[in-house]
């Protein structure tokens, strides 16, 4: 087991604070897992065993408290009304109207509210009117590289072909086996396409949505839209509407299996809606549909990057220049970073590709070309780094 130290340092910060805290992300990236290791911290800490009520709504003996008014009952029963409680609730989303029992528990000053769900739905419509304002998510992730070379003891170089290939949802390193592991992905695979997606919002087409999918998978990293994607599957005999593929696009996000990533015009200055990227939440699943390929390198590696600058705190944005593409602009705290993603730049075509976008850029902010290579290429005050390098690192702009 790896402490999440990102998630567990912002639970700390948040402790005791009047809000609730509330951690998504897609099934099996260790949000269960953080909820134990948060509530291991506290009892180290000096809190009491009897102050800590977790339940972990998707286990069978815990069906009857799939009805709010019992959960409340329950959660209740457990307070101890002379100290604080601290009330861990796990998949949360499972129960109806749960954001009633939730209101009622967070006007008690002795509860301490923690959530996780498996799906954004959760904060949207009556749960977001309800809690307008006193509520915060903690959007999680699978395993960062570093946390995957520290959860497995390997050192980076023998860690990372498995990392490429399988991703990091954090139980795969203890499968042995290739065929094993493609096993497990596809049990994953199928649980979050049906009880996240098909179920949950009633799909009409299964066909359809695994078609969808599949091409956002094949087109990591490639600018596309609703109607393009519509296009392509009727042309391959999946007759589908740029409405029916938005629709289960939304789906797909709201599971947090992919991403959706924005353009934006340096020259205009304005936010493009028109075209897009779309990314994988891991690329284990990738692997599992498309298997292993050796022309999509560029694509997983610049998926990799977009992960690990979503877990650095980063909004992300596709960048154009001229008509040029910046594979990604980060912003932080009012900070901002450039950043190209290429396998290698020792070709001089693929250099020029890369570093002109960067050069046409006028502002200070650090720009950054992120590569496999090993020997460093910086032009211009711009920074060529191995990629292995950058995903390692603990500070965001270094």
């Amino acid at each position: 087991m790896v402490l999440r130290h990102q998630y567990l340092d912002k639970l700390e910060r948040l402790r005791d604070k009047d809000i609730i805290k509330i951690i998504t992300g897609v099934r099996r990236c260790g949000k269960s897992t953080l909820l134990r290791q948060f509530s291991d911290s506290l009892i180290a800490k000096g809190v009491p065993r009897s102050s800590i009520i977790y339940i972990e709504l998707d286990r069978i003996e815990n069906e009857p408290l799939l009805e709010y008014h019992a959960l409340y009952r329950k959660i209740l029963e457990s307070c101890d009304e002379g100290a604080k409680n601290y009330v861990f609730l796990d998949e949360v989303q499972l129960v109806p109207d749960f954001q009633k029992a939730v209101v009622s528990l967070f006007e008690r000053k002795n509860v301490d509210i923690y959530l996780t769900g498996s799906n954004a739905g959760l904060l949207s419509g009556e749960m977001a009117t309800l809690l307008s304002g006193r509520y915060i998510e903690i959007s999680m992730l699978p395993l960062s590289f570093a946390e995957y070379a520290e959860l497995t003891g390997e050192d980076t170089q023998k860690a990372w072909p498995s990392y490429f290939r399988y991703g990091g949802f954090p139980y795969l390193p203890n499968i042995p086996g290739e065929d094993e592991k493609r096993d497990y992905l596809q049990g994953l695979y199928h649980t979050v396409l049906l009880k996240d997606v098909m179920e949950r919002h009633k799909v009409q087409d299964p066909y359809i949505l695994k078609s969808v999918l599949r091409f956002l998978f094949d087109n990591t990293g490639n600018l596309t839209n609703t109607k393009k994607i519509a296009d392509s599957l009727t042309s391959y005999g999946r007759k589908t509407t740029p409405v029916t593929v938005e629709k289960y696009l939304r789906a797909l996000e709201d599971a947090f299996i992919i991403y959706r990533v924005g353009r934006y015009d340096l020259q205009g200055k304005q936010h493009l809606k028109m075209v897009g990227k779309f990314y994988v939440v891991d690329m284990g699943l990738r692997w599992l549909l498309l298997g292993n390929r050796g022309r999509d390198i560029g694509h997983v590696l610049e998926n990799i990057v977009f992960l690990e600058l979503l877990r650095r705190g980063c909004r992300v944005y596709v960048g154009r220049m001229k008509d040029m593409e910046i594979d990604f602009i980060a912003e932080k705290n009012g900070d901002r970073a450039y950043y190209q993603v290429a396998a290698s730049i020792m070709d001089p075509a693929a250099y020029e590709r890369e570093m002109k976008p960067l050069k046409e850029v006028n502002d200070n902010y650090p720009k950054y070309v992120l590569t496999m290579d090993t020997l460093p290429m910086d032009e211009d005050g711009i920074r060529q780094k191995n990629i292995l390098d950058f995903l390692q690192e603990e500070k965001y702009f270094q």
